[in-house]
């Protein structure tokens, strides 16, 4: 405390102790499968279907992946990570051959190689060498793409370059180009040597050192054994689904087309644990009779975390002149997922007459009013074509949410609602860590967290009509006892009403007497 003696007013500022509390995005997607080219190494985050079709290569028959991330921006997603599995045992990648590299091969220069697997960087992209003038001991290497009828494009420079260890600017070939922030997007440097690269003649229409050698691999098709050793829902490696280990946040997952009933389960587990939901397809040849029953090897423990659609969409391909084609429905749905989340909220079911699917011209499978019953009350969310509102989603239930088994859980805005509250509150709470455990704490935390839960109310998140029928947060003395203290343990409890979305509208009609006049 400042102690005055000169007589006169002074203003002091004194923190309020709140600490703002943020809701987490909902509608991050991550989606996993064999792509032609891109990183094998990491998750990467797209942001639209151009930036996709850049890094991934964009569509390619016989694969799913490229397909359901169109559709999923299509249909309203925003951000998507992606995970690229490849075959490891038959994917090579592009290199400077030795023969034709003047200057590139080890001992005589650097050797370069295509950043990741396939055939993408074959004959296409090259490489220059541009002397500098003033220093014969530097040279700039351009990363050209030379396809065929096309003019040669600089995609990416680096200049002042050495190959002298001792460069005293730091600007030695490999720790330039290998740089994983600020160095190349498609190449990486290896065998740098003490003879300096040959140059390239300085007429422009002379060829650069081409890229070959590269191989795609086997295109890896879901639910297939090498499909499944690349996914690694098992957990046994690093790699596949795992790599998304390393990113921050993500809240749905998409493996398109995937049905083994193994590996869906993993799935829905690897789910649980990131606070993720996972969008299940059904298999292409299913048809209402075949999923008579219902799903009942994907209803396990861990279910609270998935929905499961059927049947298969039909939409053109752009790759076969428009001609119709079936796709798995999980990037369409969780593009609408997406788009529901930002129009009106995570607590909105994303399903109904606005719930449309865009880009689509049709279901493989047409289902009755008495079908779609019987398979929704199965946990079988639908897909239906109604003449006025078109295809739809027509379903928003959890795969616990057969009738049958009675689960809180049962809807999928109410599970995905939960999931953002736990997401939201995790972050937004981190700073009651080492803080003292006690009164002034609890009360902070009251506030803060409820000024949270108010927020979403006035948005109508939750059911009731006041905030102490919508929901509640308890910290104090009841439950943080001594004991609980004593241990380092602060307890925290939020409770809130969740909207049930209306399922089933029930209209009842009766016949009213008339009334009678005077005679």
């Amino acid at each position: 405390m400042t102690i005055h003696t000169d007589p006169g007013v002074y203003i002091e500022e004194f923190s309020s102790g709140v600490h703002t509390i943020t809701g987490v995005a909902t509608s991050i997607t991550a989606f996993v499968g064999w792509a032609p080219q891109g990183p094998t190494d990491r998750a990467v985050l797209v942001q639209s279907w151009s930036d996709y079709a850049r890094q991934f290569g964009g569509l390619m028959s016989g694969a799913l992946l490229g397909y359901a991330v169109n559709h999923f921006f299509k249909n309203g997603g925003s951000q998507a990570y992606i995970v690229r599995l490849v075959d490891i045992t038959s994917a090579l990648t592009s290199t400077t051959p030795a023969s034709a590299a003047r200057g590139f091969q080890p001992g005589n220069g650097f050797t370069a190689t295509a950043a990741n697997p396939g055939a993408w960087a074959n004959n296409v992209y090259g490489i220059r060498i541009v002397q500098n003038p003033s220093d014969s001991t530097r040279f700039s290497l351009l990363l050209v793409y030379t396809a065929p009828g096309n003019p040669e494009v600089t995609v990416e420079n680096f200049p002042n370059l050495s190959i002298s260890p001792s460069d005293p600017e730091l600007r030695t070939i490999d720790s330039v180009v290998n740089d994983p922030r600020t160095g190349s997007q498609f190449i990486r440097i290896s065998s740098v040597g003490l003879t300096q690269p040959t140059p390239n003649p300085p007429d422009s229409a002379s060829p650069p050192y081409v890229l070959t050698g590269g191989k795609d691999g086997a295109v890896l098709a879901p639910a297939s054994p090498g499909f499944h050793t690349a996914l690694n829902a098992n957990g046994t490696g690093t790699g596949g689904v795992r790599l998304l280990d390393d990113v921050s946040i993500f809240n749905l997952l998409c493996v398109p087309g995937e049905t083994d009933a193994t590996t869906i389960s993993q799935l829905q587990t690897y789910c649980h644990s990131h606070r993720a939901f996972y969008i299940a397809d059904c298999r292409q040849t299913d048809t209402f009779a075949s999923l008579q029953g219902g799903p009942t090897d994907l209803a396990g423990p861990d279910s609270i975390n998935s929905a499961f659609y059927f049947p298969w969409v039909n939409a053109p391909d752009p790759l076969q002149q428009g001609r119709i084609s079936s796709y798995p429905p999980c990037g369409f749905v969780a593009g609408i997922y997406a788009a529901t989340d930002a129009t009106r909220g995570v607590w909105k079911a994303p399903a109904g007459v606005h719930a449309g699917l865009s880009g689509a011209i049709g279901l493989t499978f047409t289902l009755t009013d008495l079908e779609n019953g019987t398979l929704n009350i199965q946990a079988i969310n639908c897909l239906r074509n109604f003449s006025v509102y078109g295809n739809v989603v027509w379903g928003a239930r959890t795969l616990r949410g057969n009738d049958q088994v009675d689960s809180e859980w049962k809807y999928v805005p109410i599970r995905r609602l939960a999931l953002f509250l736990e997401s939201s509150l995790y972050d937004g709470t981190q700073w009651v860590v080492f803080e003292p455990n006690d009164e002034r704490l609890w009360s902070q935390i009251r506030l803060n967290v409820g000024a949270f839960m108010q927020g979403l109310f006035l948005q109508g998140a939750f059911r009731g009509s006041t905030p102490q029928k919508a929901y509640f947060v308890k910290c104090d003395g009841e439950n943080n006892p001594p004991s609980s203290i004593a241990q380092g343990v602060v307890n925290i409890l939020v409770g809130f009403a969740p909207l049930f979305p209306a399922e089933f509208v029930v209209i009842q009609i009766q016949q009213k007497m008339a009334s009678q006049g005077p005679a």
